[in-house]
């Protein structure tokens, strides 16, 4: 089950991004900059956790696609 983490640093356009950490992305925040979501089946899960953190929360491009919204 893929483990995943949002970056406490929001994007420029306000956005938290949700990475897959089992993914493989090369756009992972750095180790200090993560926050554990723990295992979900889809980046949605993590997505929903994600929210509960912060606002404005989007999928990573690249290792959360299905997620990835604007």
């Amino acid at each position: 089950m893929p483990n995943f983490c949002v970056n406490k640093l929001a994007q420029p356009t306000g956005d938290h991004e949700v990475h897959d950490l089992t993914a493989g992305c090369s756009n992972l925040p750095a180790p200090s900059s993560r926050l554990a979501l723990g295992n979900h089946a889809s980046c949605h899960g993590a997505v929903r956790a994600a929210t509960g953190h912060y606002r404005q929360v989007d999928g990573c491009y690249f290792c959360a696609p299905a997620c990835h919204t604007r």
